[in-house]
């Protein structure tokens, strides 16, 4: 199968005719200087285009692009990211120096990577958080490192919400149409030029599903499309909306992202010998991978030890929400016929899903059964995922309950800020991001100067105050405020100590921990010598009104008089956001009710821009916090109930805020540098960077499980 239809961009000019193959693959998206190039071409265009260089390409005009082919340092410019983009694609790779030569395991293997989202950049907008973005750096470190993967998901068309407020500062939801032709997506083509399709049976009618392409360097990531007009106007709405609908719309989209996911893999001649599951979300694949065997006579038990060899589990979350459950009647009227094909009946299909006397199909017990590696992702949340999970293993102990853990990491390239990238090159080297040798190379973290660190600190956090008060007044608008409220005030302080915090409002993240004692914060914030400042940003899921009351109360807050300009919340959070914040902030904020942060990865970008992490002692934080390299709020996790451990730990982060941060920031010699935080900076780096990094995170996968599985 090959790539199919793309735009053909007829009106580019034979001198720029590489930028066409530029677009269609997203290495653009974390190499700086083919972003740069991009941005030379119109930087308003690319600003409004939400850095679509597909979008950017088919509305640049013809004058602009003509002056272009004459613009000979932009013609060297688009020479050299070429010429980079192939050394990047033919070069010998981690993969190539140690898995491919070990002569145990000659034969190649190839790794099927399902998740529910992918969140590769701002402007594919087929992710909602965390989940997404942890596999959209997958797939760009797959690439780095060389190890055979593809990934598997669907191309919603309307994606995840955008998020608004009204002036009362309450979430409001908005969906837009997703123009893929307007993407760096393109058709999947059959042997005959068509549009690749497959076709998957839910209850008792068939569903047509088409297949597109997006190149993530030499990494591809197939999506799959239901929205064709052969099928019935419920059907085409199916690849609707990430995490929309009701539980029939959920149980159809995860039918159509695992037996479909895999039938698209067969119709292109791929053949993974891993299936690796990342939660419940495809889990439906197990019924498709048993199915076949049964059909080519192996009996059902040996073909469960089959499919469970070439599976990896991950569970993502100990919150119930993460771990998706569907009444058994739902299960047996849209999987019946596959049931069948299995050959088990009914109510023993349904214990598959079952644990001890539930009544619910849980798709994380049934992806566990039938699955021979599991890991949670963290060594904190392995333990949590033990205890949870311990009856589907029954007369084992909790410690040895088979879950293992594997922390998650970040891709490095994508998070990190240009001039941070610039930083570590000059004084760590070229590879600085690769996960060999990767401890010894950090420790030269010391030899940069503290006052070069610093003032590329400075320069990040003084972009990301620029970014706000721009974003401020086009929220107020947006709101029907047309005028700012308190207009004398000025909107944030680019010399203030500024605090981060961006996640999914989800009401155990505790976003408003650190607004619970509002006359001790205001003064903190209002300290004319030593002035702090609070950024916030995230949505909350439609449903939840528990995590949208927590964006309302401080939006209210943000708006009286003396908390104005010092606390803001903005609308929307988006990659884009993320990539201001996670560089711009000095502190990033993590306040979780423990240990429900299975890991958490916004605070690992941050480090990696030398923001200093501040968190409750979970998720991946539990495992790298010593003195010196951030700070950690005193869990009170057994205090007896969830409001005397707020106010425990609320009383510690303030704690913290007044006696230790605050202090430390202003603390500066004669130079003008806080040189005990410039310590702490790099402290965090040589301990944060190292390790939590995807590269290191998916070199552990394939040592671990991708080399031990055959299907």
């Amino acid at each position: 199968m090959t790539a199919g239809t793309t735009r053909e961009f007829t009106h580019i000019p034979e001198e720029l005719s590489q930028l066409k193959r530029l677009v269609y693959n997203t290495w653009w998206a974390w190499d700086a200087r083919a972003t740069e190039l991009f941005r030379r071409i119109d930087p308003v265009l690319w600003e409004q285009k939400y850095h679509n260089p597909v979008l950017l390409l088919e509305r640049e005009s013809q004058e602009r692009l003509q002056e272009l082919t004459t613009d000979s340092d932009f013609i060297a410019h688009l020479t050299q990211t070429i010429d980079r983009l192939d050394a990047y694609l033919t070069r010998e790779t981690w993969f190539d120096r140690t898995v491919s030569q070990d002569s145990s395991r000659k034969d190649k293997f190839l790794t099927a990577y399902f998740s529910a989202e992918f969140g590769l950049h701002e402007s594919i907008p087929i992710y909602s958080g965390g989940l997404g973005v942890l596999a959209g750096d997958t797939l760009k470190s797959a690439s780095d490192l060389g190890i055979p993967m593809v990934g598997v998901s669907l191309l919603y068309n309307h994606g995840y919400f955008s998020q608004y407020l009204n002036r009362d500062g309450w979430q409001q939801e908005r969906y837009f149409v997703n123009n893929y032709s307007n993407m760096p997506v393109s058709k999947v083509a059959d042997e005959d030029g068509n549009h690749l399709r497959i076709s998957v049976q839910i209850a008792d009618r068939t569903v047509l599903v088409s297949v597109w392409l997006i190149c993530v360097g030499r990494t591809s990531l197939f999506l799959l499309d239901t929205d064709l007009p052969e099928n019935l106007e419920e059907d085409r709405k199916i690849t609707g909306e990430l995490y929309g609908g009701d539980r029939d719309m959920r149980i159809k989209q995860e039918i159509i992202l695992g037996v479909g996911g895999l039938r698209v893999l067969e119709a292109m001649h791929i053949s993974p010998t891993v299936c690796h599951l990342n939660e419940g979300h495809s889990a439906f694949l197990i019924l498709e991978q048993i199915g076949k065997l049964v059909s080519n006579g192996m009996d059902f038990s040996e073909a469960k030890k089959s499919v469970s060899a070439g599976n990896v589990f991950t569970t993502h979350t100990p919150v119930p929400a993460g771990n998706e459950e569907f009444d058994p009647d739902l299960i047996v009227r849209y999987l019946h016929p596959m049931i069948d094909k299995m050959g088990s009946s009914h109510e023993e299909f349904l214990s598959f899903g079952r644990l001890n006397d539930s009544h619910n199909f849980s798709m994380t017990v049934f992806g566990l059964r039938f699955s021979d590696h599991h890991n949670g992702v963290s060594r904190l949340h392995g333990e949590t995922a033990r205890s949870m999970w311990q009856d589907i293993w029954e007369d084992t102990a909790v410690q040895d309950v088979p879950i293992s853990h594997i922390t998650n990491g970040i891709h490095p390239e994508s998070w990190t800020a240009d001039e941070f990238n610039s930083l570590y090159t000059r004084y760590i080297g070229s590879d600085w991001s690769s996960p060999e040798n990767a401890g010894s190379k950090w420790e030269k973290v010391d030899d940069i100067p503290s006052e070069e660190l610093w003032n590329v600190h400075t320069i990040l956090r003084r972009k990301l105050v620029t970014f706000v008060r721009e974003e401020w007044e086009t929220q107020l608008r947006s709101m029907g405020i047309d005028f700012p409220p308190h207009p004398e005030l000025p909107v944030f302080n680019p010399d203030a100590l500024t605090i981060g915090f961006a996640r999914r409002f989800a009401t155990y993240k505790r976003a408003t921990l650190i607004l619970s004692d509002e006359a001790r914060l205001l003064k903190l914030l209002s300290n004319p010598n030593r002035p702090v400042q609070i950024l916030f940003a995230g949505k909350a899921h439609p449903h939840d009104r528990g995590g949208k009351e927590l964006i309302r109360h401080i939006v209210k807050l943000s708006m009286r008089k003396e908390f104005y300009g010092k606390i803001v919340y903005l609308e929307d959070y988006c990659m884009d956001m993320a990539r201001y914040m996670v560089q711009g902030a000095d502190v990033w904020l993590n306040t979780p009710h423990r240990p429900k942060e299975a890991s958490g990865t916004s605070g690992m970008k941050a480090c990696f821009n030398g923001v200093i992490h501040c968190s409750i002692s979970d998720g991946w934080w539990d495992e790298v916090h010593s003195p010196g390299n951030g700070w950690t709020i005193e869990s009170a996790e057994n205090s007896g109930c969830s409001s005397a451990m707020d106010i425990a730990e609320a009383e510690s982060l303030y704690d913290i805020l007044e006696n230790r941060m605050v202090p430390l920031f202003y603390e500066r010699n004669t130079g003008g540098l806080p040189m005990e935080w410039i310590s702490m900076m790099k402290n965090s780096m040589k301990t944060v960077c190292p390790y939590f990094n995807s590269k290191r995170m998916l070199a552990e996968y394939t040592e671990r499980f991708y080399r031990h599985c055959r299907m």
